[in-house]
């Protein structure tokens, strides 16, 4: 009796003076669940309007994705908030720990807990994405989209009309600085209340380890690879100049921006008849042309993506795919052609959108897309916080490792090249260096867009200096310069959707490495024995099924465990994808003896 009179008493005093009881592992358990049932109602309702807000793109599209991504981030910011005062509890299990951290840092762009800031920070995000997506250029005074600007830097041969192109594109930046400071502003205040110094230590906070030894490891993998990097620029600096002369690509120092094939020069794929080597250039096939020549279709480019992952034992695509993509650009509306991956649902509603043409690259970029579709298939069955890649760099590496598989041996398979066309091992250097113009280019950029960024949440970059720091990383890390003299009156990180979108790139830069650990455990596990570049797991069903298992971890588990589980390792570097070059590597060094490299 008495310990009972004691307890009540103790509950009087607790009412009295307004306490409450401390949390408890249980209280944070009961907590993460009611999170994750508002979370996955309010994403599923977002992304129908998001998706509608990308494919009809109006004033009245973008207020409805403005107003449902700011419910979603005003519920992911009070359950972040809250989420903190559980973080550092006794007897947390690993998975309820786990999911807090999540919702600590679930939030690209978080807002502050203050009236009004949610609605502020979407309508802003909404409109930048906006307004990449309306912009235009110009190709020789002819008005064009952004996707056909990209499409026409890969065939345009004549500089100053790659000029004009290039500076035309880069107007639709100007007028979104004044709301990316913004932005930048509300974002790193709702960081702050998160507990992390500005919205980029919160990115990099996501990849289960310190933000700093994240920035770290990044660096110490670029290192592994930028000696590779550098040949291939000394190398296609020199084919550039003996194409253009000195006016326009001088012997030595950075490259042009504009000449590289890509409107941000982060591939140069595009320009293979410029700098194809002699006697070794002729790699043997024309993968647009064989796509022509055989009739497809946007459509049939999609199918014969799928039938890839079917040729590894993956469910096909649901006919609700092919209903409610878009695969191609409509005639009769504004869209954001940059192409996505979607899961309306988070469970069966896949979806992709693009502005698909038929060529070599959205052939292998429809592999890419895929390659998110089929994990969102694979983690379907996870709980909300766990229905996401291992980490972000994951979902963008599964599909580019798929494509790595397109080989001839592979076009011979699927009926696009004809068995006797297969290039022989004297065109492999061919082979590997259109390859390296697309996968060893990127590296550099998709390392430096973040880096702008974390120096821009910082601090460290200040409104008054953001051109000159893009422009400054651009020179430092690609060895690139633009076409005009720049200032403080443009704003060409505008002028990349990834930036307006809001979309982290480390991703890709991850991606890059990761899929060349991904493919050459894959053809370990398939047994092959030749060179790792000619390596193709189509219709290996076996290596579907340990890929499936990765995937269908989604993100329940630390990434180290999951690259473990399909790759053996649980060390993230770049040894694969210099394996997957070193005859590339060597050929360039050749190349380039006398030559003075770097910038």
């Amino acid at each position: 009796m008495k310990s009972l009179t004691s307890a009540l008493a103790l509950a009087a005093m607790l009412l009295a003076t307004g306490a409450s009881p401390a949390p408890t592992a249980s209280d944070a358990e009961t907590f993460v669940a009611k999170a994750e049932q508002e979370l996955e109602e309010l994403v599923i309702f977002a992304a129908r309007a998001a998706w509608v807000n990308a494919t009809y793109i109006t004033d009245d599209t973008d207020i409805l994705a403005a107003r449902t991504g700011a419910a979603y981030t005003e519920a992911a910011v009070r359950y972040a908030s809250e989420a903190a005062k559980y973080a550092s509890l006794p007897g947390l299990s690993s998975s309820t720990k786990r999911k807090l951290d999540m919702l600590r840092q679930g939030l690209v762009a978080p807002a502050p807990n203050t009236p009004g800031a949610a609605d502020r920070l979407a309508t802003l995000l909404t409109g930048l994405q906006s307004a990449y997506g309306k912009g235009k250029g110009t190709w020789k005074g002819e008005v064009k989209s952004g996707n056909d600007l990209e499409a026409l830097m890969g065939t345009e041969r004549d500089p100053e009309v790659l000029k004009e192109m290039w500076v035309s594109w880069h107007k639709v930046g100007v007028p979104m600085r004044s709301d990316y400071t913004q932005f930048v502003g509300i974002s790193n205040a709702g960081s702050r209340e998160l507990g992390y110094a500005d919205t980029g230590a919160q990115w990099r906070a996501g990849y289960d380890m310190d933000p700093d030894a994240f920035a770290n490891l990044t660096d110490d993998s670029w290192k592994q690879v930028k000696p590779l990097y550098d040949q291939l620029h000394c190398y296609t600096r020199t084919k550039l100049n003996e194409k253009y002369g000195d006016a326009v690509q001088p012997k030595t120092g950075p490259i042009r921006a504009d000449l590289l094939g890509n409107m941000w020069a982060q591939a140069w794929g595009n320009i293979y008849d410029i700098v194809a080597p002699q006697g070794a250039g002729d790699v043997g096939y024309d993968l647009t042309a064989l796509l022509v020549s055989k009739g497809n279709t946007p459509e049939t480019i999609v199918k014969t993506g799928e039938a890839f992952f079917s040729s590894l034992g993956f469910a096909p695509l649901p006919q609700t795919f092919w209903d409610r993509s878009m695969i191609t650009a409509p005639r009769d509306r504004e869209v954001v052609c940059h192409a996505s991956a979607w899961n309306i649902d988070n469970k069966d509603d896949v979806r992709i959108k693009m502005c698909t043409k038929v060529n070599g690259d959205d052939f292998v970029t429809v592999h890419h897309e895929l390659g998110h579709n089929y994990y969102q298939r694979a983690y379907n069955q996870q709980p909300y916080l766990y229905m996401n890649s291992a980490n972000d760099g994951f979902h963008e590496a599964v599909g580019d490792f798929v494509a790595l598989s397109v080989t001839p041996d592979y076009l011979v398979k699927i009926g696009l090249l004809d068995a006797k066309a297969v290039p022989s091992a004297d065109k492999d250097i061919g082979l590997l260096l259109k390859q390296a113009l697309d996968k060893v280019a990127f590296l550099p950029f998709g390392l430096l867009v973040d880096k702008w960024r974390w120096g821009v949440f910082s601090g460290q970059i200040t409104p008054n200096t953001y051109n000159a720091a893009w422009n400054d990383l651009r020179l430092q890390y690609q060895g690139i310069v633009p076409p005009v003299p720049r200032s403080e009156a443009d704003f060409d990180p505008g002028a990349k959707f990834h930036v307006p979108g809001n979309t982290p790139y480390t991703r890709y830069f991850l991606a890059r490495l990761l899929q060349f650990q991904f493919h050459q455990a894959a053809c370990k596990q398939a047994g092959w024995k030749g060179p790792l570049h000619r390596c193709s797991i189509y219709g290996d069903k076996k290596v579907g099924e340990n890929l499936n298992a990765m995937l269908a971890m989604g993100a329940s588990k630390p990434w180290p465990d999951a690259l473990e589980a399909f790759t053996g390792s649980r060390q993230m570097d770049g040894k694969a994808m210099i394996s997957y070059f070193q005859p590339l590597m060597t050929w360039l060094e050749t190349q380039n003896k006398g030559k003075t490299c770097g910038w």
